[in-house]
């Protein structure tokens, strides 16, 4: 069986999240002056979250995990995530 490509994920986290009421999340776009940036930003009922989106067994490069601690430690609620069912799990749903 074929894995999903990492687009086709955030494809489907971005339809969930934006199915709900109370969210917006957006997909984000780095670049030479965004890199490790997470791959969507939400905010669902007035929490901000971040989520890095990986293939499953994929893991964050350094710059990723470090940008996602500074989101954190900013107040942020943070995840690697490989599918909706992570996402979920990760708003309490």
């Amino acid at each position: 069986m074929r894995t999903a490509s990492e687009a086709s994920i955030v494809r489907s986290i971005l339809r969930y999240l934006n199915s709900l009421d109370g969210c917006r999340a957006i997909k984000t776009h780095g670049g030479p002056l965004r890199g490790g940036e997470p791959d969507i930003y939400a905010v669902k009922d007035g929490q901000f979250y971040a989520f890095e989106v990986k293939r499953p067994g994929g893991k964050p490069t350094k710059l990723q995990a470090a940008t996602l601690d500074q989101w954190r430690a900013a107040g942020a609620v943070t995840a690697v995530v490989t599918s909706v069912d992570e996402v979920k799990e990760v708003l309490g749903e």
